[in-house]
């Protein structure tokens, strides 16, 4: 088993100052494979004042030199790009093709996509009315990822905050902190001056609320439920410092009868299912036209029944366990309500599949006949876990559409590219993918509602990290 108990502070991998073991699980084997430390408020103390300390001279470096930090660690990513895909896998369960190909590319694709940014961002401009405008780091940030994109949500926190000229203490999901202690193992070997990355390992309860109501502490990034994204933005108000939230998710994916029904509906129901439907803008409630809504139901049917659940560290197209028997329990609650509630089981339902007794492995579950008022219609599953709902006219699959509390991502599937771009600037939602348009990197990822506030990656995601001074001058010629 792993010993991974030290923190790093200050440039070094210390000891917590309380010991506080906790074992970190293979979500496919519920085993033990490796150990961490649980942090204290004692300890984001000795990490915000490292932070607080380098940001005084880290903050007066040059873009170019931050830039050479940064290509130094996009190199260094990328000779450890198979260690970081094989750690994900062993932490988080995500099959080895899929942790490959799409969990551990976002670590060289964010970077790329914030050097490209950095490369294009004034840090002093002269306004048209002669003022200065300056670009300055905010100070220190303390940044909250989640467990389901891991090294995804780390590079798009903390790329944007060194980058900037800011400096960081980053506290992991305590599910998945493998890759975020690689991660610093290679930040360190980049160079980045001794304080401007920092590292402790805990719970919400303890460590990330402690990080959010600290002081010294001058932003705050969160990614993860929008029940602990209002717990941070409270801990946070009473030093009234910035916070950026990524929150969760309930995105509508509006088939209309003029789409490719064949292409579009087994798109998205794979699309649904992806990382086991741990995403927050999987969409995850599929719209359908009444005109065409049987067919599209005996497509997701077919599709869905042959999505096959394998062992995460064998190569293929299958999806791998949930995180946590927290996770699979929820996931199970919430299959079992859209039962109890009268939805159409068309694939799928309560239980692991057949052949898994070990792991927290679901089935792939298709609901038809749901409407709005269920609660998988309503609730985030983050699960593989699709809910199938009729609509008659363009301006009722809006409405339904909206009715959430939710606008992170919301899809549109149409033949008609004038109707499809009308639809999606109706969508309460922070991004919008027509006919399978993906989300590349460099663009701004965020959404409305109570999915978050603050954008991430690229010229967006350094913008957050920067506070704006205005210097006027006597002569503003």
């Amino acid at each position: 088993m792993l010993d991974k108990r030290k923190f790093y502070i200050n440039g070094e991998w210390v000891d917590p100052i309380v010991a506080n073991d906790l074992e970190v699980l293979n979500p496919a084997t519920e085993k033990p494979v490796a150990v961490i430390s649980m942090g204290t408020a004692a300890d984001i103390d000795r990490a915000v004042a490292a932070a607080k300390k380098a940001f005084v001279s880290y903050s007066r470096t040059s873009v170019e030199q931050r830039l050479a930090l940064m290509e130094k660690l996009l190199s260094i990513y990328k000779r450890r790009y198979d260690e970081m895909a094989q750690t994900i896998t062993l932490e988080l369960g995500a099959p080895a093709t899929m942790s490959r190909e799409q969990q551990a590319d976002v670590g060289v694709g964010h970077l790329q996509g914030f050097i490209d940014a950095l490369k294009r961002l004034h840090m002093r401009e002269v306004l048209p009315n002669g003022d200065v405008m300056l670009r300055e780091p905010i100070g220190v940030c303390g940044l909250i990822t989640p467990w389901n994109w891991p090294i995804n949500q780390i590079a798009l926190k903390v790329v944007p905050a060194l980058a900037t000229g800011s400096t960081c203490v980053l506290k992991p999901s305590e599910f998945t902190p493998l890759n975020a202690l690689l991660y610093a193992e290679m930040v360190h070997e980049a160079g980045f001056p001794a304080g401007t990355f920092n590292l402790v390992n805990g719970d919400g309860r303890n460590v990330g609320a402690a990080l959010s109501r600290h002081k010294d502490v001058d932003m705050m990034s969160f990614t993860g439920s929008t029940r602990a994204g209002i717990a941070v933005s409270k801990d946070a108000a009473d030093t009234v410092k910035r916070v950026t939230l990524e929150l969760g998710g309930k995105s509508p994916n509006i088939v209309f009868e003029d789409a490719d029904l064949e292409e579009r509906v087994t798109a998205s129901v794979l699309e649904c299912f992806n990382n086991s439907g741990q995403s927050c803008d999987a969409p995850t409630r599929l719209l359908v036209q009444k005109s065409v809504y049987d067919k599209v139901v005996e497509i997701a049917t077919r599709i869905g029944r042959e999505v096959k659940v394998g062992n995460p560290a064998e190569e293929g197209s299958h999806i791998g366990p949930l995180v946590s028997d927290i996770q699979f329990s929820r996931v199970q609650a919430l299959i079992e309500a859209g039962i109890a509630e009268g939805a159409r089981l068309l694939v799928g339902g309560a239980g692991k599949p057949q052949g898994f007794k070990q792991g927290y492995f679901v089935k792939p579950t298709i609901f038809a006949d749901v409407n709005n008022t269920m609660r998988i219609a309503r609730e985030e599953v983050f699960g593989p876990v699709l809910a199938i709902m009729p609509f008659e006219t363009e301006e009722e699959a809006i409405e339904i559409a909206n009715d959430t509390s939710y606008g992170l991502a919301a899809y549109v599937q149409s033949g008609d590219p004038k109707r499809a771009e009308r639809v999606a600037a109706r969508l309460r939602a922070g991004m919008v993918h027509i006919n399978g348009g993906p989300h590349r990197y460099g663009s701004p990822f965020g959404g409305y509602k109570q999915s978050g506030n603050g954008r991430e990656g690229g010229m967006f995601g350094l913008e957050d990290f920067l506070e704006v001074k205005t210097v006027h001058r006597p002569d503003a010629a």
